[in-house]
């Protein structure tokens, strides 16, 4: 359910490791701002022991390349919510104040994917684009959670090769065995376990589900709108239980499974059945005559570009290929991890196909997508295995892995058993932080949901899982497309003009379908 790397919009998503394109900003200025004016009848600011302060808003910093007008803060939260007068750790905050205050809707917040995704980059991503769709009716305002971005962060102390994307998502060997991912998985428990500290420890999704309420409160906003993405998806779904009274207009865009006997653990299997779900758009763009002109039809047919993926695949189990990266083989599971990558928008099609040719070419020289070429940073691999380990008890048993990489290899080759593979929660010191929860239908019937039909990370069966949760509250509008994030995606390949509507059309009036549509 993360977001896809290079976007980070559930990659982050993808559930683990749309911490890749983390951006690396500092605490932003505490330079005074006047806030944005109030709606008659808006609540004031409640400043207590919890919230730690007003927010002062001031310039974004440089890494963040904010959008226009917008201002940034630091929130500062307990770092234990039990112990409010206890230590405290800063959370990134950004606005994009509503340019119609005489029809101001309200604050509408705009929640990352991930675990790992940040909110304030989001918003100078989207922000401009929500704003025209919305009319400037809303603040738009976002936040990075802790462990990301310019918020607080926790560090694993985790070696280079343990922080490379096909080392952290447990990438079987070529042969299926798992013992050397086992090993690994354990190694980086270990060292989060030493290393992480009450930070690492504080990287639940229940957390952030508080510091959502302790940023209302420090905006004085008696209710909040939002639209979540990804694992947001499932932080704007636990706020909406805990805090029914607190929410307007709440988007769910592109849901995964809730159950909490599934969460973070489920969320990674699914994606085997996601890839399987949006293959055929790629072998059907790869296949089609007008790729030919450029050098991107891999096959007549889309039956012949799955055979060739997989059998480019199976190459490189056997003999990897050196790439213009040091140290960064073309393997196997590398291949199969751009593939995932790839199926996340139809924009990376292209990419991929030019890496399909690089590998077919006996004296080409393989270009890894930049997620691929190197480690990610020590702070973004503990966000990446930090809230999905903190979040649930995950299965324990090497063997029952095993078993299950096995049998998905054969089920599902494109993503050969890597959904299922063991991961550092295996051996995760302490166990889950909190029991998760299980959503229900208790609460107000203000929550759209929106979901393409062929999501490699968050399938739609995953979402109508969501969809059965959530009950009478939502309505869910399904779309005919493939990739990952629906709403406001045109301009990466995803969008569709039927979806936005519904999507607008709700924030701005509050009318959903009356029932649950398809586009």
């Amino acid at each position: 359910m993360t977001t896809r790397p290079a976007h980070t919009p559930l990659a982050a998503s993808a559930v683990v490791l749309a911490a890749a394109a983390l951006v690396s900003a500092a605490p932003a200025s505490a330079t005074a701002d006047r806030p944005a004016p109030r709606a008659a009848g808006r609540a004031a600011a409640t400043v207590d022991a919890a919230v730690g302060g007003p927010l002062r808003w001031g310039d974004c910093p440089a890494s963040v390349k904010p959008a226009d007008g917008q201002r940034c803060a630091t929130l500062s939260v307990p770092l234990d919510h039990a112990d409010p007068t206890g230590p405290r750790v800063g959370l990134a905050v950004s606005r994009l104040a509503g340019t119609r205050p005489e029809e101001r809707r309200g604050t509408l917040l705009v929640i990352p994917g991930g675990p790992g995704g940040s909110g304030v980059q989001r918003l100078a991503q989207k922000g401009a684009a929500l704003a025209e769709e919305t009319g400037g009716a809303y603040d738009l305002v976002a936040f990075d959670p802790r462990g990301v971005g310019g918020s607080a962060k926790a560090r694993c102390g985790l070696a280079d090769e343990d922080r490379w994307m096909v080392t952290l998502r447990s990438w079987p060997a070529a042969d299926g065995t798992i013992g050397a991912t086992a090993e690994r998985a354990r190694r980086i428990a270990d060292a989060c376990a030493r290393n992480g500290g009450p930070v690492l420890r504080s990287l639940t999704t229940a957390n952030q589900v508080r510091d959502v309420e302790l940023l209302r409160r420090a905006l004085g906003e008696e209710k909040l709108s939002a639209w979540a993405t990804s694992y947001g998806t499932y932080v704007a779904a636990r706020y909406a239980q805990e805090h029914p009274e607190r929410t307007d207009r709440w988007v769910l865009d592109s849901s995964a499974d809730p159950d909490p006997r599934r969460v973070a653990y489920g969320w990674l299997a699914d994606m085997a059945k996601g890839a399987e779900d949006r293959f055929p758009d790629f072998a059907a763009w790869a296949s089609h005559p007008d790729r030919a002109a450029g050098g991107a039809r891999l096959a007549d047919t889309p039956e012949g570009v799955r055979a060739l993926v997989l059998e480019l695949a199976a190459r490189l189990d056997r003999e990897p290929r050196a790439t213009g990266a040091a140290g960064a083989p073309l393997t196997g599971a590398a291949f199969r991890q751009a593939l995932q990558s790839a199926l996340y928008s139809d924009a990376a099609f292209p990419g991929f196909a030019r890496l399909v040719g690089q590998v077919l070419d006996p004296e080409g020289v393989p270009v890894l997508p930049p997620e691929l070429a190197g480690p990610m940073p020590d702070e973004a691999a503990a966000i990446t295995v930090g809230v999905i380990c903190n979040d649930v008890d995950w299965p324990r048993s090497v063997p029952a892995y095993a078993r299950a990489v096995a049998a998905d290899r054969v089920r599902h080759p494109l993503t050969g058993g890597m959904p299922v593979n063991t991961t550092p929660c295996a051996f995760w010191k302490g166990g889950a932080v909190e029991k998760p929860v299980r959503l229900t239908d208790d609460g107000p019937s203000n929550i759209l949901m929106i979901q393409n039909l062929r999501d490699p990370s968050t399938p739609h069966s995953s979402g109508l899982r969501m969809r059965e949760a959530l009950g009478d509250r939502a309505r869910l509008v399904s779309v005919d497309r493939g990739g990952h994030g629906v709403y406001l995606t045109a301009a990466g390949g995803a969008g569709n003009a039927c979806g936005d509507r519904a999507v607008t059309r709700f924030l701005l009036t509050g009318t959903r379908p009356a029932t649950d549509i398809r586009c």
